[in-house]
């Protein structure tokens, strides 16, 4: 799909993942949508990828907010892609095992709170840009727009103590498919992307930082023995937007990584 006359919305837009993205857009002449809600750091971007890119600070909890960003989007030119890498606010109370050592549970709220960051909202980004998107003119393929949502590959295998993460990571790979069903008459698609062992801006909040993590986790991937850099994220991102045989289905970057408990 040509988003060249087009715009596009990244929400966790200033990001690791969401900057790879919003940079690779915008080289392909989409004016992007930088929605986040670190003002600094999106500002910065937009300014960067320039092209009339724009930030828009944005409350993922919040529908008015995630509303008011994807019209933003859609007031620069017809929206064509919506790229969802948010992440939020943390949980209530403490995580772990659903029953920790302590044997007190994971709590309903914990609970509810993190399916609620990652995928509530993210079927809001989803549902908001489709509304947009079936506005538009359709291209000469007869496309509209594309969604791509963000998942994981705790979504397939979690690990103990992500009970929460997993289910809502699981949602957004069963939502790949059933929203590109959905979408379809209108000629809108719908792809996911699960990650495995990125290196982003969450592992700078480690103790010892980013360079730590890489020592950490880097060796417990297959080939390369490294963490992914968003870049390869944002790599697969631009090549779903472009590919218009790319629909329905979850693709993970993980570098043959897999769990087991």
């Amino acid at each position: 799909m040509d988003i060249s006359n087009g715009s596009a919305i990244v929400t966790g837009g200033a990001g690791g993942f969401g900057g790879a993205t919003a940079r690779r857009l915008a080289k392909l002449g989409a004016k992007v949508v930088v929605a986040d809600i670190h003002d600094e750091r999106g500002a910065a971007l937009a300014a960067e990828l320039g092209n009339g890119s724009i930030y828009v600070r944005t409350d993922i909890t919040s529908e008015d907010s995630i509303f008011a960003a994807v019209e933003k989007a859609a007031g620069l030119a017809p929206l064509r892609a919506a790229v969802i890498t948010h992440g939020g606010p943390p949980p209530p109370g403490k995580g772990g095992r659903t029953v920790g050592k302590d044997g007190a549970r994971v709590s309903l709220a914990h609970f509810a709170h993190t399916v609620n960051i990652y995928l509530n909202t993210a079927y809001c980004v989803s549902a908001i840009a489709a509304e947009f998107m079936a506005k538009t003119e359709p291209l000469a393929s007869n496309q509209r727009g594309v969604i791509v949502n963000t998942a994981s590959i705790a979504g397939f295998e979690g690990q103990p103590g992500q009970v929460p993460y997993g289910a809502a990571k699981g949602g957004i790979i069963a939502m790949a498919l059933n929203l590109a069903r959905d979408l379809a008459p209108i000629g809108v698609r719908s792809m996911a992307i699960a990650p495995g062992t990125f290196a982003t801006y969450a592992y700078e909040q480690m103790p010892g930082g980013l360079e730590k993590a890489k020592e950490i986790f880097g060796p417990m991937v297959l080939n390369p023995k490294r963490m992914g850099d968003p870049d390869e994220y944002a790599q697969l991102a631009q090549q779903i937007v472009e590919n218009d045989f790319l629909n329905g289905t979850t693709i993970r970057p993980d570098a043959g990584q897999r769990f087991t408990a």
